[in-house]
């Protein structure tokens, strides 16, 4: 039998690799265009709604305490059909960015802006929600994107992409960790280490650690190609935050947690295009977005308002085992919460109010059952040495030795109790709605880096809806940390280890497009080949659906 090792659910999840790619596409390289000497971190626009959207930018500091700049909105690239005009200042206590909530626009319109300042302007591209009946809703969605780890590549193909309805982005858009920190081993050689240097824990550091991601090409290129909604993970505070703390925040040396969240969340706001409904509420970030008859986007925050603290499979563990009566215990617990008990009001108010086609909730954690043996989660046994233990039980089970009985006879437990996996009873709640409601349900879901979909059963086993899962715009995902397994043989396995998967990719980067019909939701996994490389190929590397209607909300193929 294997010997036992320490339970490392990083090094676990890496383990779990998948299938090669199909053949790519031409070759691409990045294109570094000369930065704009007023405005150097190109433009935005963001939360679209019928008649208004957020705008934005930022000029180079001034050494005035403000300084006007002039915005436009029009119907043609030319600006010849100027819809709405007017002035801005750019101010030094917004860290000289510029956001204005444009309203009086017509629905459903793509729409060009720009804003100029000292002789030069900018422009960019947006679009306006529709209403009534509506063809075709598509949207890229992004997950995880680290500046040291490689290029964005991701966000370059994306803004390539001339029918999108909008961006979405799911959070971890950019980390917090200093020089030598997560995924930077090749940040040096290819001009990508982080600034600050340190990790970034107060006001200033978070500012400039925004100001070189937006400084990037590529993300430049996806902000002024669509509006982009977009919802933080816990990279954007510190890793593994939950409402209270977090694993990366030590108070004895970064001092208050409270008061670098309260940095992290003016940052955010002060840096994306993100419309505040109550500024004294910053952090309430979960809003609302329709696309006329066809899409109800319900954005999510699991991280910051509500999430209690992570449980952990180490506090279970002792010299008997693993206590499986009182983590089910625990996990079971009606008031544990991830989205706080407001949030959830809300959503429940705005799933019964909806009469859209597809019911959608941008999150972040992912929020099917991933439930594996526990050796493999307490890292008792590998991936390979187990699926052997499995053929060996099938083929010779009189040759099984006691201990190996025993790793077979082990239950399955969630593996990452980060995800919704933690929060069981949470994620009962958000099922029920959808069923009592009678939702088409698509889940979108990111952090793991990984490629997933998905079919969502509530507890009895009723099949509720679906998740499409995006994987990672440049952070490394499962097959980073275990080079020496077959990604195909485990990408074969996976589905059947875990029940409500479909299919996973581990091992490549990009990004998902999603588009919603009146007949069918369905996600397209687009990949590059590398983001170790300024060129590149891209490809799509699977596309699935679910369909409309009682009885068809699962995954199938196209």
């Amino acid at each position: 039998m294997p010997s036992i090792r320490p339970f490392n659910r990083r090094h676990f999840l890496c383990g779990l690799s998948a299938a090669a790619l199909t053949a790519p596409a031409a070759v691409r390289a990045v294109t570094h265009s000369p930065r704009d000497p007023v405005f150097t971190h190109g433009v935005a626009s963001g939360d679209p709604l019928a008649d208004r959207v957020v705008l934005w930018t930022r000029v180079a500091p001034a050494r005035a305490r403000e300084h006007p700049v002039q915005w436009e909105v029009a119907l043609d690239a030319g600006f010849r059909q100027v819809v709405r005009r007017g002035t801005a200042l750019a101010q030094p206590r917004a860290d000289w960015t510029v956001k204005v909530d444009v309203d009086g626009l017509p629905a459903g319109q793509r729409l060009h802006y720009r804003f100029s300042a000292r002789g030069r302007s900018i422009a960019g591209r947006t679009r306006t929600l529709p209403v009534g009946p509506t063809v075709q809703a598509r949207f890229a969605v992004f997950s995880c994107s680290n500046y040291p780890a490689g290029y964005f590549h991701a966000y370059a193909e994306a803004a390539r992409v001339e029918d999108l309805d909008a961006t979405i982005h799911l959070g971890d858009y950019l980390y917090e960790y200093g020089i030598g920190g997560y995924a930077s081993e090749d940040a040096a050689a290819l001009g990508r280490l982080s600034d600050p240097v340190h990790e970034v824990v107060t006001l200033a550091d978070y500012r400039r650690r925004y100001a070189q991601y937006r400084s990037d090409p590529d993300l430049q290129a996806l902000h002024a190609a669509a509006p982009m909604i977009a919802v933080w993970d816990d990279h954007e505070l510190t890793n593994d935050a939950w409402m209270d703390g977090a694993q990366n925040h030590q108070p004895e040396t970064e001092g208050s947690f409270a008061l670098r969240r309260a940095a992290a969340v003016r940052v955010y706001h002060e840096w994306m295009p993100t419309r505040v409904a109550d500024p004294q509420r910053p952090d309430h970030i979960y809003r609302s977005f329709g696309w006329g008859e066809l899409v109800d986007l319900h954005m999510l925050d699991t991280r910051m308002v509500g999430r209690e603290r992570q449980l952990a499979y180490a506090d279970y563990l002792g010299p008997a085992g693993f206590d499986a009566a009182r983590f089910a215990a625990d996990m079971r617990n009606p008031a544990r919460q991830l989205l706080g008990a407001e949030q959830t009001a809300w959503l429940a108010r705005q799933m019964a109010a909806g009469r859209a086609r597809w019911t959608v909730l941008g999150q972040q954690v992912l929020m099917a059952r991933m439930n594996i043996p526990a050796p493999l989660v307490l890292g008792q046994i590998g991936f390979t040495d187990y699926s052997r233990l499995l053929v060996k039980a099938q083929t010779a089970p009189q040759t099984l030795t006691a201990p190996e009985q025993a790793v077979l006879a082990q239950p399955a437990i969630p593996y990452n109790l980060d995800a919704w996996d933690g929060y069981a009873a949470a994620r009962e709640t958000v099922l029920g709605m959808a069923r009592l409601n009678d939702k088409n349900l698509v889940v979108l879901a990111g952090d793991t880096h990984n490629a997933w979909a998905s079919d969502l059963h509530d507890h009895a086993g009723r099949q509720v809806g679906v998740e499409f899962a995006t994987h990672s715009v440049s952070s490394p995902g499962l097959e980073e940390y275990f080079p020496n397994e077959n990604p195909a043989a485990v990408a074969a396995g996976l589905p059947q280890i875990i029940g409500p998967l479909v299919w996973a990719n581990t091992r490549d980067r990009g990004f998902m497009l999603v588009t919603a019909t009146p007949d069918e939701c369905r996600a397209e996994w687009r990949f590059v080949s590398t983001v170790k490389a300024a060129v590149y190929s891209a490809h799509t590397g699977r596309a699935l659906r679910t369909l409309p209607g009682a009885g068809q909300r699962r995954v199938v193929e196209v």
